[in-house]
C-alpha cells in the first residue's frame, strides 16, 4: 500500500502543471517594411537601432523631444510612420515624451514581460520598430493613458 501511495503522490506531482509557470511567446507579426539586421544597423544610429530593434530604453530626460512644445506630428525615426500628434503629448514627468493617445492604427501593442511582470510595449504599425510602453497613469480628464516614449524612436515634423 505504501508503495502504490508513493507512486501515485510522483504522478500527481509531475503532471501539475502550474499556467503561471508557462512562458507564452506572442506569435512574430510581420510588418510592412521588414529589412536584414544589417541595413537597420546601416540606417539609425547606434543608440535608435538598440532601442527601436532591440527593445532597449533611452536615458530618462535624455530626449530633447521631452521638452518640446512645438506643434506638429511625431514619426517613426525608422520608416516616418505618422504616430503620435503633439496636440496628445504632456510633461508627465518621467522623463520620456508621453502622450495620451496614439494614431489609432500606426501603433502595434504587445505584452512585455522584460522586468518579471506583464507591460504592454508599444511598436510602430509599419515597420515593428519598440517605441516604449503605455500606463493606466495618464491625464483623467483625456483618455487615461499615458504612452512613454523613447524620444530616439521618434522624429518630430513641425507644422508649416
Amino acid at each position: 500500500m505504501n508503495k502504490l501511495l508513493i507512486v501515485f503522490t510522483l504522478v500527481l506531482f509531475s503532471n501539475c502543471n502550474s499556467s503561471a509557470q508557462k512562458q507564452t511567446k506572442e506569435t512574430p507579426k510581420t510588418y510592412k517594411i521588414t529589412k536584414p539586421e544589417a541595413e537597420w544597423k546601416a540606417q539609425l544610429s547606434e543608440e535608435e537601432f538598440y532601442v527601436l530593434r532591440q527593445a532597449g530604453t533611452e536615458r530618462a530626460f535624455s530626449s530633447p523631444l521631452n521638452k518640446n512644445n512645438n506643434a506638429g506630428i511625431y514619426v517613426c525615426k525608422a520608416c516616418e510612420t505618422p504616430l503620435f500628434k503633439s496636440e496628445h503629448k504632456f510633461d508627465s514627468g518621467s522623463g520620456w515624451p508621453s502622450f495620451d493617445r496614439e494614431i489609432k492604427g500606426h501603433v502595434d501593442f504587445s505584452t512585455d514581460h522584460d522586468l518579471g511582470y506583464a507591460r504592454t510595449e508599444e511598436h510602430c504599425a509599419t515597420c515593428g520598430g519598440h517605441l516604449g510602453h503605455v500606463f493606466n497613469d495618464g491625464p483623467r480628464k483625456t483618455t487615461g493613458k499615458r504612452h512613454c516614449i523613447n524620444g530616439v524612436s521618434l522624429k518630430f515634423i513641425p507644422n508649416k
